[in-house]
């Protein structure tokens, strides 16, 4: 049972992009009567379509079919907003001029030590 629900969610997911697929084999498999019936050019063979013309629009027709369910898709998909600018407001207001202040700060450097060496030395192995 879980085999079958696997291939059946697994068709579900590839069947849009076999589509095309699908009509391809079926110009395949059809091929002498889409060039003897449904061929736009079967009036001038010298042009070899062979019913080529008929698979182009075919396939044309598809992907805009595909194009206008993904677009509506997307227009429909509802959108979460994140973040709010509005809800956050901060306010600067400029120093005055007569409470500036010069600080000096002053930075001493402490006295270098070594580090611990008996922590960052390698195991004995011949112990």
């Amino acid at each position: 049972m879980r085999t079958f629900i696997l291939y059946l969610l697994l068709f579900a997911t590839l069947l849009p992009t076999m589509s095309s697929w699908g009509i391809i084999a079926q110009y395949q498999l059809n091929k002498e009567y889409i060039a003897r019936v449904l061929c736009e050019n079967r009036n001038r063979p010298e042009l070899h379509c062979d019913g080529k013309c008929y698979l182009a629009k075919r396939l044309k027709a598809q992907q805009e079919k595909q194009d206008k369910e993904t677009t509506e898709r997307v227009q429909k998909t509802p959108s979460i907003q994140l973040f709010f600018m509005d809800a956050i407001g901060f306010t600067c207001s400029p120093a005055s001029l007569t409470q500036q202040t010069h600080t000096a700060f002053t930075y001493q450097l402490a006295a270098y030590s070594a580090p611990i060496l008996p922590v960052f030395q390698p195991p004995c192995t011949g112990c």
